[in-house]
C-alpha cells in the first residue's frame, strides 16, 4: 500500500510502499476513506511531541472495513466506520467509571510488526496511521457510520468534532447560560464553539489572529469576536463581561497549544471560573499562573480528546450532523490527495484553511 512516511522530523512526508500485516484476533483491517489534516500531527512533524521513528501518521480518519480478524464482532468486511484513535479495554477501572479515553490496559501500536518494509517495521502512530492506503486498528476503535454520512465528514467525527464537543459537554460539563471564551478558531476551535451555543451558552467570545476564522465563528455560533492581533484579549474580554460576572467568563477554553494562550484563558475566566486546556502544548513548556488565584477557587482543567466516551459520543454527534444541529461540512474548505499531503500540512502552517482533509479514491 502507499503510505506517506514521516523519516525525520522538520523534513516533508515521502510517499512509499509498504506492507501492512492481516488483523490479527481482534484486530480490524481499515480501507481509508478519508483523513483529517489535523494540527497535532504536525507537532509530531515539528519535533515538539516525540515518537519513534520513521512512522506513519494520521489520526483523524474513516473507512471501510476490508477484513476482520478472528473474534471481532462488533464490524464486518463492507462496513463503513469512523476511527477512534484511542481504543479502550472496557473493563479496566477508567473504563468502567465511564473515562474509556484514559483507559488502563489498552496500549496503542504494540504489536511491532503491523507496518514493514522488507525486514524493518514502520511504527504505527496513535493505534492507526492513518496518511496510509489501508490502516490496522484494534476493534474497540471503530464506530459504525450510519449510511448517508460522507466519509470525508465522518473522518472529522473522529478526532476535531469529538474533542471540541467533549471538551464542552465532557470535560467542562457546560451549564446553560454560561459564558464561554474560545482562543483558536481552527478545527478544534470552532467544534468548541458550535458546542458550547448547542448546549445553550449565553454568550461566546471567539478569539484569534485571522479575520476569516473570526468571521467562520460567527457562523458556527459565536457572539462576540476578539481579535488578538489589535487588541489585548484579555483585557478586551474583561471589560465586556465586567457587568455580567464581574469581569471573565465562566469557562475559557485554549485551542491552540500555547503557554501563553492557556495563561491567557486561565486570567479569561471568572472567580470562579475554569480553564480548560485543549490544545498540545509542547513537551517540555510551563505554565505560570499568579498562585493567589486559586484563593478565588479558579480551576484548571485538562481536556484530551473531550473526555470522549467514543463508542457513546461519536454516535450522538453523527446523528446531530445528520439533523443537520452541528456544521462538518462547513468546515472543510481544503481537499487534498495523500500525493498532495505535503501542500497540505503547508497550508495548515499559513493558516490557509479551517480543516483540510485527505480523500482517497480507494
Amino acid at each position: 500500500m502507499k503510505a506517506a512516511v514521516l523519516r525525520e522530523t522538520k523534513q516533508p512526508l515521502t510517499l512509499e510502499e509498504v506492507t501492512i500485516d492481516d488483523p490479527k484476533p481482534g484486530e480490524v483491517l481499515v480501507r481509508t476513506g478519508a483523513t483529517g489534516v489535523c494540527h497535532s500531527d504536525l507537532h509530531y512533524m515539528l519535533g515538539a511531541y516525540p515518537h519513534p521513528l520513521p512512522t506513519i501518521l494520521g489520526h483523524e480518519s474513516a473507512g471501510m472495513v476490508e477484513q476482520a480478524g478472528e473474534g471481532v464482532t462488533t464490524v464486518k468486511a463492507g462496513d463503513r466506520v469512523v476511527l477512534s484513535f484511542v481504543p479502550s479495554c472496557g473493563n479496566c477501572e477508567r473504563c468502567v467509571e465511564g473515562r474509556p479515553v484514559l483507559c488502563l490496559r489498552t496500549r496503542r501500536g504494540e504489536r511491532p510488526d503491523k507496518l514493514t518494509q522488507g525486514e524493518a517495521s514502520i511504527n504505527q502512530f496513535a493505534g492507526m496511521s492513518a496518511f496510509a492506503e489501508m490502516q490496522l486498528v484494534q476493534e474497540s476503535a471503530c464506530i459504525p457510520l450510519p449510511d448517508g454520512v460522507p466519509m470525508e465528514s465522518a473522518c472529522l467525527v473522529g478526532c476535531s468534532v469529538m474533542t471540541g464537543f467533549g471538551a464542552v459537554v465532557n470535560t467542562a460539563q457546560m451549564e446553560p447560560g454560561s459564558t464561554v471564551a474560545v482562543i483558536g478558531l481552527g478545527g478544534v476551535g470552532l467544534n468548541i464553539v458550535q458546542s458550547a451555543a448547542l448546549a445553550g451558552a449565553s454568550r461566546i467570545f471567539a478569539v484569534d489572529i485571522a479575520e476569516d476564522k473570526l468571521q467562520a465563528a460567527r457562523q458556527f455560533g459565536a457572539t462576540d469576536t476578539i481579535d488578538a492581533s489589535q487588541d489585548d484579549p484579555v483585557d478586551t474580554l474583561k471589560k465586556a463581561t465586567k457587568r455580567i460576572t464581574g469581569g471573565g467568563v465562566d469557562y475559557a477554553f485554549e485551542a491552540i497549544g500555547l503557554a501563553k494562550t492557556a495563561e491567557q484563558a486561565f486570567a479569561m475566566a471568572r472567580r470562579g471560573g475554569a480553564a480548560v486546556i485543549v490544545g498540545m502544548v509542547p513537551v517540555g513548556e510551563r505554565i505560570s499562573v499568579p498562585a493567589a488565584q486559586f484563593l478565588t477557587e479558579k480551576r484548571i482543567l485538562g481536556s484530551f480528546y473531550g473526555s470522549a466516551r467514543q463508542a457513546k459520543d461519536m454516535p450522538k454527534l453523527l446523528q446531530l450532523y445528520q439533523q443537520d444541529k452541528i456544521k462538518i461540512d462547513e468546515m472543510i474548505t481544503n481537499r487534498y490527495s495523500l500525493d498532495q499531503i505535503n501542500e497540505a500540512y503547508d497550508d495548515l502552517q499559513k493558516g490557509a484553511m479551517l480543516r483540510g482533509v485527505l480523500t482517497f479514491e480507494n
